[in-house]
C-alpha cells in the first residue's frame, strides 16, 4: 500500500508540474507572470482530482470523505480563480512581479519559471498535504455522524464554510468598494472589514484548518497539520498581511483603521477614545 501511495504522490506532482508549465507558457506569451495568481487556485484542484482518480484506479474504491474534500477544494479554487481573473482583467502585471523582473535583469525566463511558478507549485503541494493524504489513504467508513469519524467530517465542513463565507464576502465587498471612484484614497471599514483588517485572509486560513479537521479521522492524519500551519505562516508573516501593511504604512487613514480594528481574527472594533 505504501508503494501505491508513493506512486500516486509522484504522479500527482507530475500532473501539477505539467499544469505549472502550461501556466508558465501562458504567462510568458502574455508577458505577465501575474497570471500565475489565476492559475494558483486551480493548481490545488489538479492535485486533489489527480490523487483521487489515481487512488480509484489502483484500488477501485473511493470514500465519501475523499469526494467531499475534493469538492470543497474545487469550489474554493473556482471562486478564487474567477475573482482574481475579474479583479486583474485589463490591468498591467502586478507590481510584485514587475519588481522581480527588474531585480533579476538576466535569465529572466528561467528565474521566472523557478521562483514564480515552481515555488508556488511547492507551496500548493505543501498546503494541500491534508487533501492528497486523504485522497491516497484508505478512509474509515462513517457509521454515523456522532462518532469521531463523522464528527471530524461535519465539523471540518462547518469550519470550512465559515472561512469560505468570510473570504467570499470580504473579497466581494472590497472589489465593489474599489470600483467606486469616490472611494479612492479611502479605507474599506464596512461589513466584515469592520471586524478584521484582513477578513479575506482569515477566511483563507480558516478553510484550510477546516480541511485539516476533515483529515484527522484518517490514520496518521494529524501529521498533515503542516499544511494549515504553513499557509497560516505564509499569509500572516510572508506574502499576505506583512506585505499589505508595508504597502500602506505611510497612510494615516489606514493607521487609524488599524488602531481600532482586529488584525486577523474577527472581533468588535475598539471604540474611539
Amino acid at each position: 500500500m505504501i508503494e501505491t501511495m508513493l506512486v500516486i504522490i509522484g504522479f500527482s506532482a507530475l500532473f501539477l508540474l505539467f499544469y505549472l508549465l502550461l501556466a508558465f507558457i501562458v504567462g510568458t506569451v502574455k508577458k505577465n507572470n501575474g497570471l500565475m495568481d489565476v492559475f494558483y487556485g486551480p493548481g490545488y484542484f489538479v492535485v486533489a482530482l489527480s490523487s483521487l482518480i489515481l487512488f480509484f484506479f489502483f484500488t477501485n474504491e473511493v470514500n465519501i470523505r475523499q469526494i467531499i474534500m475534493t469538492i470543497l477544494v474545487f469550489i474554493w479554487a473556482l471562486r478564487l480563480a474567477t475573482y482574481v481573473f475579474i479583479r486583474n482583467r485589463g490591468k498591467p502585471e502586478d507590481y510584485r512581479y514587475q519588481a522581480m523582473r527588474k531585480k533579476w535583469k538576466t535569465n529572466i525566463l528561467l528565474k521566472s519559471f523557478i521562483r514564480v511558478y515552481i515555488f508556488q507549485g511547492i507551496v500548493i503541494f505543501i498546503v494541500a498535504f491534508p487533501v492528497w493524504f486523504v485522497n491516497i489513504s484508505s478512509n474509515p467508513s462513517i457509521e454515523n455522524l456522532s462518532d469521531f469519524i463523522g464528527i471530524t467530517l461535519l465539523l471540518g465542513v462547518v469550519v470550512w464554510l465559515i472561512g469560505f463565507l468570510f473570504e467570499t464576502i470580504g473579497d466581494h465587498t472590497l472589489y465593489k468598494f474599489l470600483q467606486k471612484p469616490e472611494n479612492k484614497g479611502e479605507v474599506m471599514d464596512r461589513g466584515v472589514w469592520k471586524l478584521s483588517q484582513h477578513p479575506n485572509y482569515f477566511g483563507e486560513v480558516t478553510q484550510w484548518w477546516g480541511i485539516y479537521i476533515i483529515a484527522l479521522a484518517i490514520p496518521f492524519g494529524f501529521i498533515t497539520i503542516l499544511g494549515p500551519i504553513f499557509i497560516t505562516y505564509m499569509i500572516i508573516k510572508v506574502s499576505g498581511i506583512k506585505l499589505l501593511d508595508k504597502r500602506f504604512e505611510a497612510d494615516d487613514k489606514y493607521a487609524e483603521y488599524k488602531q481600532r480594528t482586529s488584525v486577523f481574527f474577527p472581533w468588535f472594533p475598539k471604540k474611539k477614545k
